[in-house]
């Protein structure tokens, strides 16, 4: 640390992540511990541009990658939420012998430096596990995706095959139906009639899963359906859903840390390309189970917790 302070070389990472939906929204925490990152290590020349794109436009994705290979970065963070477009810019940085981490999902089959985020595998199973316990007797239990392009959205993908491998793998038949159902525009207050048909069409619903963190859309629909009955479990702990938590249409939420996965993924690069030291290629956060009686002690980032891994 001593030498790269005299040194007084310069570092230039680069993030690369979803535009957050709005100023409270998931992807503003990552961006959280990329800035406390930055603040410790800012001394030993790192400098870090980010780079955002929206959430439902692979193309923008592309032209927001090609803006940032037009500069030669040291380093780079990546969500890779659109998977055929990230394993094309991740073959474009490791031509460029440009080091990389993932955040949030995990892309097999690159050479990225470290991953570092949920098992999002798991994460599935375990949403499986809690609806198996909490709905009794026979049932239907939903998976709702609020996604465009939904084979293209690795992580969710990854969370829809950890539910249905829990049902086939359990040792005696399960009373218990899945189906998935895909909403394209949740912006659209017509995702109630889409809603309204999938309950009708499957019968007997009395869960429902949703795989990322728009579970709220799904609570305002029940709280006006009045359907209380239902079953609700989602991801990630953003006011939207913790207000639905707290009026118990929410009954479990799952949450990864992200201000964690943004705090290490820059500190993950600093390690490799400044202190010239080994990486875990895999670094898992947490699988947390949040409820209302464990919400008000649940602290997602604390910052006296993180060091470097």
């Amino acid at each position: 640390m001593a030498s790269t302070l005299a040194s007084k070389k310069t570092y230039s990472l680069a993030v690369i992540v979803p535009e957050p939906l709005s100023e409270e929204a998931y992807w503003n925490k990552p961006l959280i511990g990329v800035r406390k990152a930055f603040n410790e290590i800012q001394q030993y020349g790192v400098e870090i541009t980010v780079f955002v794109f929206k959430q439902t436009d692979a193309s923008f994705f592309k032209t927001k990658a090609k803006e940032l290979l037009q500069n030669r970065y040291d380093g780079v963070v990546l969500a890779p939420f659109f998977s055929r477009e990230s394993k094309d810019f991740a073959r474009k940085l490791e031509a460029l012998e440009i080091p990389f981490v993932f955040i949030d999902s995990n892309l097999k089959g690159t050479s990225k430096i470290s991953y570092i985020g949920q098992n999002s595998f798991q994460s599935g199973t375990l949403a499986a596990k809690l609806l198996d316990f909490s709905v009794p007797g026979e049932a239907t239990i939903m998976i709702i995706h609020f996604a465009k392009e939904m084979d293209n959205q690795n992580h969710l993908v990854q969370r829809e095959m950890g539910f249905y491998n829990y049902f086939e793998k359990m040792k005696k038949p399960s009373n218990k139906k899945i189906i998935t159902v895909e909403i394209n525009d949740p912006s659209n207050e017509a995702y109630f009639a889409q809603i309204d048909e999938a309950l009708q069409k499957a019968g007997n619903v009395k869960g429902i899963f949703v795989t990322n963190s728009m579970v709220y859309k799904v609570a305002e629909y029940l709280k006006a359906k009045k359907l209380h009955a239902i079953r609700l479990i989602g991801h990630d702990l953003i006011p939207n859903n913790v207000a639905f938590m707290e009026k118990d249409v929410v009954d479990f939420l799952i949450c990864q840390r992200p201000e964690e996965q943004g705090y290490q993924s820059v500190m993950t690069l600093f390690q490799h390309i400044i202190l010239k030291k080994e990486v875990s290629s895999e670094n898992y956060t947490s699988i947390d189970i949040i409820t209302k009686e464990n919400l008000d002690f649940y602290q997602e980032f604390n910052s006296n917790n993180y060091g470097t891994n």
